[in-house]
């Protein structure tokens, strides 16, 4: 069994206040004996255009922002797994995943692909589309796959992510309040789980704009955790042999057909 530890946020428009935030989750996770510990998507700061420079306070991933967390994973022995806004050279950035190990590394990093424009949203006049799925990685706690928010509404990327050989989907969210978005939201989440049997965890930011919920969904569908609205931190355990054990009763990625899908 793994232990996850699930931070759901309310993020200021205040980086160093979110940061001294997230280093005290981390060690509260770490005490709490969490073998990985996973935040939202935008957990750098709430991005108010009103307010704030988004590609002024935006930093590379050799910055002060991911260094911090890095020096607390490797002191608290935990693996961490969050976003930040990523520099680019123009005046936009990159929305990027990252997983650091508990040995303080960062293993790989993923830049959002899909962008929100929509729902009278967009994203893309402040952040730049990632053009790469990142292969799965090995760590502690399974196999992982990275997304990020609004690509959970493209199957592409995670059956893409499943087939390369992920056993855990992750996904930073920060999915926005809105007509039936809950329930577009508990709906995806579920069927990414059922339609790859793999767990699907999903961390999303609450208050603000943003509607909470986040979720960890086991690979029959079942609702393991969901926090509702309140900023918190909430524990559970998921078993990499369930997986197995529902992808040979229910063997749907070996039921495939691509010799037929790609004549259409």
């Amino acid at each position: 069994m793994t232990k996850i530890a699930l931070i759901q946020l309310k993020t200021s428009i205040h980086k160093n206040q979110n940061l001294k935030k997230i280093l005290e989750y981390i060690k509260y996770a770490a005490k709490n004996h969490a073998d990985v510990c996973i935040f939202p998507e935008f957990m750098m700061f709430y991005y108010d255009p009103k307010h704030i420079s988004i590609s002024n306070f935006a930093e590379s991933i050799n910055g002060s922002f991911i260094k911090q967390i890095s020096y607390a994973a490797k002191s608290e022995s935990i693996n961490i797994i969050g976003t930040f806004y990523e520099k680019s050279n123009t005046s936009k950035v990159y929305d990027t995943a990252f997983f650091i190990d508990k040995y303080g590394t960062v293993i790989t990093t993923y830049r959002k692909i899909h962008l929100y424009d929509a729902f009278g949203f967009k994203e893309s006049d402040y952040i730049l589309p990632g053009s790469k799925i990142m292969n799965p990685i090995n760590t502690d706690i399974g196999k992982l796959g990275m997304l990020i928010c609004y690509d959970l509404r493209f199957p592409e990327i995670s059956r893409i992510l499943t087939v390369r050989g992920s056993e855990i989907l992750v996904i930073p969210s920060a999915w926005i309040n809105g007509y039936m978005k809950e329930q577009h939201w508990l709906a995806i989440n579920k069927t990414r789980a059922i339609e790859n049997g793999c767990y699907v965890i999903a961390s999303n930011q609450t208050g603000n704009i943003y509607c909470g919920r986040s979720l960890v969904v086991d690979p029959m569908g079942k609702i393991l955790l969901d926090m509702k609205k309140r900023e918190n931190i909430k524990f559970v355990d998921v078993c990499i042999e369930k997986i197995r054990h529902t992808r040979k009763k229910l063997p749907l990625l070996k039921h495939r057909r691509p010799d037929v899908y790609g004549k259409n």
